[in-house]
């Protein structure tokens, strides 16, 4: 039933033209995120008694891969809203922050940007040089974080701080929630080539103060941020990832499909030729394979089973096959998938980031053999 409604929604209210436009403009469609919001779906990570529909994370990334169908200018801030706020929130939030935010969660007024890569800090998060120091009732941040996303539409930036000595690495972190129209936050936008409606910027963070209840998990979480950063709601990233790459793959392959039947060429459509036939069906075969491996990891996840492991291996089978089905999605449309006319010229740029972010491919290898104890 939700898959029907959110197909109906994604037809209905982000039809292709306004999602070339969205891209077009760099615009992240506020007017359409709130109709979203209406539906009830960015409850699916929140209890109901904060006014969610309960934790359901199979159904929250079907709702992210439906979504990223069409448009990663809705699908980003959707996970932004639904599993950087709403997830965060749930698992590390003091009670206070669970009663006052999480509701507001529910209705489609609160987004959440992550603050967490620096300059020098991707994978190594332990090695951040953002810090933090209390002083009297507020907390105060120096620093600078990269590669944030969406900070000018979201209410906090959700920020992993250093607030000890940096040779304690993992033992002195912490994370802290600051309001990007903070004073001493300026924000740097930075060109890129897809997944456009979400800026990719910097963030400068000069003095910037905040009240000590803007710690993640109240006063008490201070210097327990990896183990915040280390919870289940990691495992979740790489599957927001992972459908975000997912949706992609599925449109252009639905439109691989279509054109290969219309295009004729020698007298024929260019189906009928068996390279072209082959093409497509190692592009079905993978995306059965990627979809398959994405409900099963969601599944553990739900189950609250340990899935550190199958969280890797799905982001990165499923983002490397995305990006494979959409090359070739590209290649069927010849000229016509390197023009703005045809949606697969977009695809392309958003699918090479999805190998990327949440974890490069290199990154997860490196999980997948070091979580299962191959010798060093």
């Amino acid at each position: 039933m939700l898959r029907e409604v959110l197909t109906r929604f994604v037809e209905q209210e982000m039809p292709r033209e306004e999602a070339r436009r969205w891209d077009r403009e760099d615009r992240f469609p506020r007017e359409i995120f709130q109709k979203l919001a209406d539906l009830g779906v960015m409850g699916l990570t929140i209890p109901e008694e904060y006014g969610g529909s309960g934790r359901d994370i199979p159904a929250t990334m079907m709702v992210i891969e439906l979504l990223a169908r069409r448009s990663m200018a809705v699908a980003i801030p959707y996970l932004m809203a639904t599993c950087y706020a709403g997830m965060n929130l749930y698992e590390v939030g003091s009670a206070q922050q669970k009663a006052e935010l999480l509701p507001r969660v529910v209705s489609g007024d609160l987004i959440f940007a992550y603050g967490w890569t620096e300059p020098d800090a991707g994978a190594d998060l332990a090695s951040v040089r953002t810090t933090a120091v209390r002083d009297g009732d507020s907390v105060v941040v120096n620093g600078a974080k990269r590669f944030c996303s969406g900070p000018e539409i979201s209410d906090y930036i959700y920020t992993l701080v250093r607030t000890g000595p940096a040779e304690a690495r993992h033992g002195n972190l912490s994370f802290v929630l600051i309001p990007p129209t903070t004073p001493g936050v300026s924000i740097t936008k930075m060109s890129k080539l897809g997944a456009r409606g979400v800026s990719t910027t910097d963030v400068s963070l000069d003095d910037v103060r905040v009240p000590l209840d803007h710690i993640v998990g109240g006063e008490e979480a201070w210097n327990r941020g990896w183990q915040m950063l280390s919870g289940p709601g990691l495992n979740v990233e790489k599957l927001e990832v992972a459908a975000l790459a997912l949706g992609l793959a599925a449109a252009a392959f639905d439109d691989a499909w279509q054109y290969a039947q219309e295009r004729q060429q020698f007298g024929k459509p260019i189906a009928t030729y068996q390279s072209l036939r082959h093409m497509l069906a190692d592009m079905q075969t993978d995306l059965h394979a990627a979809r398959l491996m994405l409900n099963h990891a969601a599944w553990l996840s739900q189950q609250e089973l340990p899935c550190g492991v199958e969280t890797s291996m799905t982001k990165l089978f499923v983002t490397e096959a995305a990006k494979r089905v959409v090359l070739q999605s590209q290649t069927i449309f010849g000229a016509y998938g390197y023009v703005e006319d045809f949606d697969v010229e977009r695809y392309v740029r958003d699918v090479l980031l999805m190998p990327i972010i949440g974890g490069s491919s290199a990154i997860q290898r490196n999980n997948i053999v070091n979580w299962r104890g191959l010798t060093r």
